[in-house]
């Protein structure tokens, strides 16, 4: 299965809060076989979400450590300690910014066939799963800088406001 073209930042999809799933169907399953492959397309990359294909749908993937899958309508626990770390976006490639994110998450949703699922990731895998809920929610990861911060880091990577 081929992947999708990437949205980018400005894409009014990508401002949108996604739609939860309510059908566990053969569409879901496209879906997430599409994602998968987007994000297998791209080197280095290890999360993509509904809406950056132009789908706003409540629909994210993963691959990190050595684990690759999916989270349909994701909730994420926080923890209360949090690092900083470079960040990047697909829907603004070759752009990277620090940013503080908690250090580890439990994240709950279901799979393509409306199982329960529970991931606890800690480190990158944390940032990833946070970045790519984020993304259905309609938050770029520049969103989450203060103010001046933000405004420096999009002048810097020539992205609109």
């Amino acid at each position: 299965m081929a992947g999708k073209p990437i949205r980018l930042f400005g894409d009014p999809v990508l401002r949108g809060v996604a739609e939860p799933v309510t059908s566990f169907d053969a569409e879901l399953r496209k879906l997430v076989k599409t994602l998968l492959a987007t994000m297998r397309a791209v080197p280095g990359r290890a999360g993509v979400s509904a809406p950056q294909i132009g789908v706003p749908a409540r629909v994210v993937v993963y691959s990190y450590d050595g684990r690759t899958g999916h989270l349909v309508n994701p909730t994420l626990e926080l923890s209360e300690r949090t690092v900083e770390a470079e960040e990047a976006c697909l829907s603004a490639p070759d752009f990277y910014w620090p940013l503080r994110r908690s250090f580890a998450v439990v994240a709950r949703g279901q799979d393509m066939a409306g199982r329960p699922v529970t991931v606890r990731a800690f480190g990158m895998a944390a940032r990833v799963l946070q970045h790519e809920a984020d993304h259905l929610d309609g938050v770029f990861f520049l969103d989450r800088l203060p103010p001046e911060e933000r405004a420096r880091a999009l002048a810097e990577a020539s992205l609109p406001a």
